[in-house]
């Protein structure tokens, strides 16, 4: 393995001090011209990279900012970081997107690294519940923002869409339709944002008169195809079927579309189908999918935005903490436009 070349090589062949190198990299105008050039000469024919994060920990500025969502397989999150990459380039700063695939261990494991790494600040959509990773990672003192997530009993910035106005848009067009008895395809109970769809879902039914009884819940343990098509086994094999699904997020619903079609079941003559996120692949599908609209790339700039005014104050101003919401939109396609 080739060794790496460090600065005191870089002096040795330039015949200067170790100093003289670090100005020529740092503070180029103090130099002469003429040892300028020759350190410049040095470096380019020996191939030195400086270490940027040791520069960084001298400083005690990272130009890193993290960013850990519950699932880089879901486009939704890709937008998410495109959004907060976009705000943060803009800043000069680079993002480190890491993947919790919807493990507490996992997201354990992160956080520390970006402790480890003293970065910029966290963008972070949690995946353990209770709070406890946050509780530990906060006593390192690097600074973070909830993303799709309200920040609830702490302090921290958050920027989240209504998951209850977005649950309540789609059952109230499946009950608007004329469906009585729709499923929930509800992903993992314990995720704040699964809770709160079906808040809003209980709520248009209530809204419409109908027992809470008419949503009938299908957990998953993730929110992926994979457990859409498994939730699709089990509602093709109710006795009394639910004539409509709404879905935790599209990956699922898409999963569900997926088990409707391979066993003949017309889609939206026989069940209707609704998502959450309005990912690309929505439109897409064989038979477009009707889903509640969040605003990814907003939702991950405005979190980036957030966690910049916090470490990079334009004011004297001390920094307020803020809890942004932003509102969804329901989409309507042809996988819910079905008569009953």
């Amino acid at each position: 393995m080739a060794q790496s070349v460090g600065i005191k090589d870089v002096a040795r062949a330039a015949g200067v001090s170790v100093g003289t190198v670090s100005n020529v990299i740092n503070r180029p105008d103090s130099v002469a011209s003429d040892t300028r050039a020759r350190v410049l000469s040095a470096i380019d024919r020996l191939g030195y990279v400086r270490s940027e994060s040791a520069r960084q920990l001298r400083a005690g500025r990272s130009r890193i900012m993290g960013l850990l969502v519950l699932d880089m397989g879901n486009p939704f999150f890709v937008d998410v970081a495109r959004g907060a990459e976009r705000a943060a380039r803009e800043a000069g700063l680079g993002v480190m997107v890491c993947n919790s695939a919807q493990s507490p261990s996992e997201e354990a494991e992160y956080l520390s690294l970006f402790a480890e790494q003293r970065v910029r600040g966290v963008l972070l959509t949690p995946a353990e519940a209770s709070g406890r990773n946050i509780e530990s990672f906060r006593r390192h003192g690097i600074p973070f923002v909830l993303v799709d997530r309200v920040a609830e009993g702490t302090s921290e910035c958050s920027v989240s869409v209504d998951d209850v106005t977005g649950g309540a848009l789609a059952v109230r067009h499946l009950v608007d339709a004329g469906h009585r008895s729709i499923a929930y395809v509800s992903g993992p109970p314990a995720l704040n944002q699964v809770k709160d769809r079906r808040t809003g879902a209980l709520q248009a039914l209530a809204e419409a008169g109908l027992p809470a009884g008419a949503l009938r819940e299908l957990p998953t343990e993730r929110l992926d195809v994979a457990a859409g098509r498994d939730a699709g086994a089990r509602l093709l094999g109710l006795a009394d079927r639910p004539t409509a699904a709404f879905c935790a997020n599209d990956l699922l619903a898409l999963g569900v579309l997926q088990a409707m079609y391979a066993a003949g079941v017309r889609v939206p003559e026989d069940i209707a189908i609704v998502g959450y996120d309005d990912i690309e692949f929505a439109s897409a599908a064989t038979v477009p999918l009707t889903s509640v609209r969040q605003p990814a790339v907003t939702m991950g700039a405005m979190a980036a935005e957030l966690l910049l005014e916090e470490t990079e104050p334009a004011s004297g101003e001390p920094h307020r903490h803020r809890r942004v919401v932003l509102q969804p939109e329901l989409v309507v396609r042809g996988s819910s436009l079905g008569p009953r």
